[in-house]
């Protein structure tokens, strides 16, 4: 018998990979699902950066390329920076990855030890905890409410600050809440960090999907002294749909960049050549395809909510950025299935909507908030009206 190791045998499946492949799995058998749980746009990859990676592939460009990634595409990330968030990396400070989540990976890996503990704020991202369990680390879960917009407090930070804390997570804007810090929110927390000499690890996936006229701010920049203890992870999936080409970043201080190109030489080498090309040509190429989906998102996100909060027993704050709604639905916690059964947690309550209403949302225990569920709004205006309605007669049924 084989026998698994320890770090790998305690991990959880994503529950959001799980749901979607679910619902997907119930479309390929012709049944007519609206699925609410993809964390990934809707729109195809914008031509001109599929175009790039066609070129890269005719010229050859499929060769092993440095473990940290394309010379040129750090030269163009620090502009990027240095433009759009006003944080001044040299290219040796940026290392190039396969996909977001293997940023926060490896980052994660070169900073816990055994017993270190790393805060995370909920409603958290489902890998968070995960992550640092398989580093053999100790999340230390912070919540936030409704009431709060999901968003900790510096005395609540400070608090949850032991002599093993090594990191803090920051998510914003956010996955599963949409919900994004304000400068002076940053700033108050920066304090807190760097009075207590922990890590911060930003995760700025969704910068570009900010609505209502709000500036994203990096952490990195709003205080001295924080650039040299934030890495900030970021990547082309989310502002591209770009989700299956695999391609995130992170920038920070040059000794854990080392480390990160250190560990990734020695797992993945390097992301794929070929679309880091392609990647060059997102970030220097016309950034019209990402507004048209961010005005896009910013209509479906109005429409959802709006369509939730007309449903009796939801409620559902506004969310700020990403594309992503995350409502209270623990009213319907308790009670009764037409055949019975008592819906006891966020689980069975998607489970439910997902088998009556053919309506795939991800339940809220995953991102540490059992009273919700998260709605993703990648999806047309016309699945979002099909979806409430299915929903809200299939709630109604619940007694």
């Amino acid at each position: 018998m084989i026998k698994l190791a320890a770090r790998v045998a305690s991990l959880s499946e994503s529950v959001t990979l799980a749901i979607d492949a679910k619902a997907k799995a119930m479309k390929s058998q012709g049944i007519d699902v609206v699925n609410f749980g993809a964390g990934e746009p809707d729109f195809d990859t914008p031509a001109h950066i599929k175009e790039a990676a066609k070129k890269a592939l005719d010229a050859g460009k499929t060769k092993y390329a440095p473990a940290a990634g394309l010379p040129e595409l750090k030269a163009a990330l620090a502009e990027k920076f240095q433009r759009d968030n006003g944080l001044s990396y040299k290219p040796s400070q940026i290392s190039v990855n396969v996909g977001g989540k293997h940023s926060l990976f490896n980052a994660i890996m070169a900073l816990v030890d055994r017993g270190d503990q790393v805060i995370i704020p909920a409603p958290y991202w489902v890998s968070y905890y995960e992550m640092v369990h398989a580093a053999e680390g100790t999340p230390v879960i912070l919540p936030a409410t409704a009431d709060e917009d999901f968003k900790i407090s510096p005395q609540a930070l400070e608090a949850a600050i032991t002599p093993r804390t090594v990191a803090v997570i920051l998510n914003s804007p956010s996955n599963p809440t949409g919900s994004v810090y304000t400068a002076a929110e940053l700033e108050a927390l920066a304090e807190v960090i760097i009075k207590k000499d922990i890590v911060c690890i930003s995760d700025e996936l969704y910068e570009y999907l900010i609505y209502d006229n709000l500036a994203h701010v990096s952490i990195a920049g709003v205080r001295p002294g924080m650039l040299e203890r934030t890495l900030v992870v970021n990547g082309f999936s989310k502002a591209y749909s770009m989700t299956g080409w695999r391609l995130g970043y992170c920038a920070g201080p040059q000794p854990l960049i080392d480390a990160i190109n250190t560990l990734q030489s020695h797992s993945t080498s390097n992301a794929t050549t070929f679309c880091q090309w392609a990647a060059l040509e997102a970030l220097k190429g016309s950034q019209e395809d990402v507004q048209k989906m961010k005005a896009a998102f910013d209509q479906r996100r109005k429409l959802l909510v709006e369509g939730l909060r007309g449903i009796p027993g939801v409620k559902c704050t506004m969310p700020a950025g990403a594309f992503y709604a995350f409502p209270d639905m623990s009213a319907f916690h308790g009670r009764k299935t037409p055949d019975g059964k008592v819906i006891g947690d966020s689980l069975q309550l998607a489970e439910y909507v997902l088998e009556d209403a053919k309506v795939g949302i991800v339940p809220g225990a995953a991102f540490g908030a059992d009273a919700h569920q998260r709605f993703s709004y990648a999806t047309s205006n016309e699945n979002i009206e099909k979806g409430l309605g299915r929903l809200k007669e299939s709630l109604a049924k619940l007694v």
